[in-house]
């Protein structure tokens, strides 16, 4: 593709902005040598990579990929028999361990099973070298340094050197501070030539003899080597010339161990190097919003909501682009400065970004073509150097353009046809695009001629756009209308700027039927387009409230079966509990009955054939529980539930009085001083303490009494069910007498736990409420005192 496009699209300051997101000079590279492909396998690929960067941005952070510099050089240097330097060695360090992070890195995503596109196979191209790893990390440090574990004889160099220099500092630290420091021109011990001295007045530099080494510009001060120490001096300077050889022996050591992988080395820098180029994509792609394009073969361009990516994205107008399926040529008028400009750029842009594998700022699903070469006659490109007008420069550029169209070309002409005779730039403008489109080459061009308006209705796979403008602020809105031409606004504009009705008439008058009648045509078109876009708006919205209550009348329906289902279930076990716990006390009963009547204590009175038969009643209580649970119904039907009655509330194990019935759901119950709003199911008539018993009943009790306990736990439950809940919770609480409870909401988004809250501010028997300390949940549960 020509280098120009990516000038004049601004492609190139893409690329300067993906600079700021590398992370090493290797991504930089990268970057410089990004080119639009052109070929689908190039681009789904390179499109893939952006995309399994963008997943681990989100899911993990992004790769573990740190500074790294170009260590090709330092292979070179190798593959010559060079000696390394500690500064290049490291460099490689860096690397390797890179290397070892970023295989680790991988391992753990396939242990996850983390799904990606390309990076798996990249990775796997990684060669780890522990060893070599090993052996620098262990000798150099991050700056070059050699550290003294590199090997024994460099440590017990290093600690002689220490020594010695401790040593000959504390001589002259004596010297220094002795009686002698009023000989000194400064109390202080110095270096020169790698020798340690002191500085002396010229006068008594043969008080301390030894070496004169340095002295000051104005020569009033010697610095001198004390003969009381030249000896040590000379030893620290052997014991550095050791340590500078054993130095050498192990940098030739590591950079003899190194060579053998040279090959890996490049290897591994370069995947590290698109690693960071992939991620610095990923970056850039959630910095504009972008998306993952469709790469469509047939070149059919839909960019929803396309954006520029360079322009400020809380200003910027979306505009739906499409291209290429329906027709491939669009021609856009309207206003200057109404966006024209901005949507032919915003077109070739985006296109070379998607070719170039970068996300784009447009919404999901949209789809971009594969454009072999992209051209664009954009701007005033006019040459004082060639003396060429402004016209004679686009038609130079036009020509050249013209000789290289193929099917796969995306043409970009601005202002077509400008720079000359209105009514012979037209014929051309029109002529230029029907030379293109015997080509087959896409093109989308902007223009004022009003002659290309009728061009846009009358050629086949042509299709006329325009930028809106806003009559009543006269400023341009820079949305792009496809299928209506742009219309000329002047009698507007001129007309709420104060010119006079007779002149903008007059002027009326001047231009021919034709062009008023297209002036009107269009207006006619886009009040129509407004109304339209007015009432699908209004549907829109009822469509989507009416899916959304669909989707919620759904789930509640699901959540109702299933409560259902398991309440059922629940029920039927606690009911089956129940009976076999009577069933096996009735059966030790007949046990012990035919026990006694086996030892003779009721001769005569109890006979087999009616132990046998109770015991079969029994079980078939047992099956009937099982199957149908018909006693329950029956008992439950025997119920006839009346004001006045007296009935026993089970969940609050109190008993109350029947006041009146709210549904066939609900009564309302009068328990001491409370009047309270329970559950029909909740609710069990009891006989009044001074009605006659007249028919012996057999019950089965829990073994356990009803019980409120001093906590309410609300995690899990939904919103309206857990404030209902709370409500009847606080009236068995003060019922029990309790002076103070704990309600457990959680802390979740906060909505349950203020709506907690609120109901607690209007309840007449809550004194006060606050957050329960940190040991006994915090923000997660609510202590509630009684008045």
């Amino acid at each position: 593709m020509n280098k120009k496009i990516n000038q004049i699209l601004a492609f190139d300051t893409i690329k300067q902005h993906l600079t700021e997101y590398v992370a090493s000079p290797l991504g930089q590279e990268e970057i410089v040598k990004l080119e639009p492909a052109t070929t689908f396998e190039e681009i789904q690929n390179w499109q893939e990579e952006t995309e399994d960067g963008v997943k681990l941005l989100r899911i993990r952070g992004g790769m573990p990929i740190p500074k790294m510099d170009n260590i090709q050089p330092h292979i070179k240097r190798l593959e010559i028999g060079a000696v390394l330097s500690g500064v290049e060695l490291a460099q490689i360090g860096r690397i390797l361990s890179a290397t070892t992070d970023v295989v680790r890195f991988f391992n753990q995503l396939k242990e996850d099973e983390i799904e990606l596109f390309q990076l798996y196979t990249l990775s796997t191209a990684l060669v780890h070298l522990p060893e070599v790893d090993c052996l620098i990390r262990q000798s150099i440090d991050e700056d070059g340094h050699i550290l003294d574990d590199a090997s024994p004889a460099l440590k017990g160099i290093r600690t002689g050197l220490k020594k010695s220099e401790a040593a000959i500092r504390e001589k002259l630290d004596n010297i220094v501070r002795g009686k002698q420091a009023k000989l000194l021109s400064d109390a202080i011990v110095t270096m020169r030539n790698d020798r340690y001295v002191i500085p002396v007045k010229q006068e008594y530099r043969t008080s301390f003899g030894g070496i004169v080494h340095d002295q000051s510009a104005s020569g009033q001060t010697l610095f001198i080597e004390p003969q009381s120490v030249v000896d040590q001096n000379n030893r620290l300077r052997q014991l550095q010339i050791e340590e500078r050889q054993e130095m050498d022996r192990i940098l030739a050591e590591i950079s003899n161990a190194i060579a053998p992988f040279s090959v890996e080395l490049l290897q591994n820098m370069r995947i590290l190097g698109r690693l960071d180029f992939t991620q610095a994509k990923a970056k850039y792609g959630r910095e504009i919003k972008g998306s993952k394009p469709i790469i469509n073969t047939e070149n059919h361009v839909y960019f929803k909501s396309a954006r520029h990516p360079l322009l400020d994205p809380d200003t910027v107008v979306a505009n739906d682009i499409m291209l290429g399926k329906e027709y491939q040529a669009i021609v856009i008028t309207g206003p200057n400065t109404g966006g024209k400009t901005i949507t032919l750029k915003t077109l070739g842009l985006l296109q070379l970004m998607g070719q170039a594998g970068l996300q784009l700022p447009v919404d999901e699903e949209s789809e971009m073509g594969i454009f072999t070469e992209i051209f664009a006659d954009i701007g005033d490109e006019q040459s004082i150097e060639q003396s060429l007008s402004t016209f004679s420069s686009h038609m130079t550029n036009i020509v050249h353009i013209l000789d290289k169209l193929t099917p796969e070309t995306l043409v970009l002409f601005d202002e077509l046809g400008a720079g000359t005779d209105p009514q012979e730039g037209a014929a051309l403008a029109i002529a230029i695009l029907d030379y293109v489109g015997t080509t087959g080459a896409y093109v989308m061009a902007t223009t004022h001629y009003p002659e290309l308006k009728a061009y846009g209705y009358n050629r086949k796979g042509t299709i006329n756009a325009s930028v809106e403008f806003d009559v009543e602020t006269l400023s341009p809105t820079y949305k792009l209308l496809i299928g209506v031409p742009g219309r000329s606004n002047a009698f507007d504009i001129s007309k709420r700027l104060g010119l006079e009705t007779v002149i903008i008439d007059a002027a009326k008058g001047m231009i021919d039927a034709e062009s008023q009648n297209v002036n009107e045509m269009i207006e006619d078109l886009e009040n129509r387009r407004k109304m339209v876009e007015t009432e699908y708006l209004e549907v829109r919205y009822h469509v989507d409230e009416a899916e959304s209550l669909q989707k919620d009348l759904e789930k509640s329906v699901a959540d109702f079966y299933q409560e259902r289902e398991q309440l059922l279930e629940a029920a039927r076990q606690k009911a089956n509990l129940m009976v076999e716990k009577a069933q096996d006390e009735s059966e030790k009963i007949i046990k012990d009955l035919r026990n006694m009547q086996l030892t003779g204590q009721h001769s005569g009175g109890i006979k087999e054939h009616q132990l046998i038969d109770a015991k079969t009643q029994l079980s078939q209580l047992h099956q009937e529980e099982l199957t149908h649970n018909k006693v329950l119904k029956k008992a439950k039907a025997k119920q006839q539930l009346a004001p006045g009655k007296d009935v026993m509330v089970a969940s609050l194990g109190q008993r109350g009085t029947l006041i009146e019935q709210y549904d066939d759901n609900h009564w309302q119950v009068q328990m001491g001083i409370l009047k309270m709003k329970l559950k029909t199911s909740d609710l069990t008539l009891t006989q009044a303490q001074d009605e006659p018993v007249t028919k012996r009943v057999t019950t089965v009790r829990s073994s356990t009494q009803s019980h409120v306990s001093t906590e309410l736990d609300l995690r899990g439950e939904r919103y309206e069910s857990a404030l209902a809940k709370v409500d009847q919770y606080l009236d068995a609480a003060i019922l029990a007498g309790y002076p103070q409870v704990t309600i457990i909401h959680g802390k979740g988004t906060g909505a349950l736990r203020q709506g907690v809250n609120d109901l607690l501010k209007g309840h007449r028997s809550v004194k006060s409420f606050s957050l329960a300390p940190a040991n006994q949940g915090g923000s997660g549960a609510t202590i509630v005192l009684f008045k």
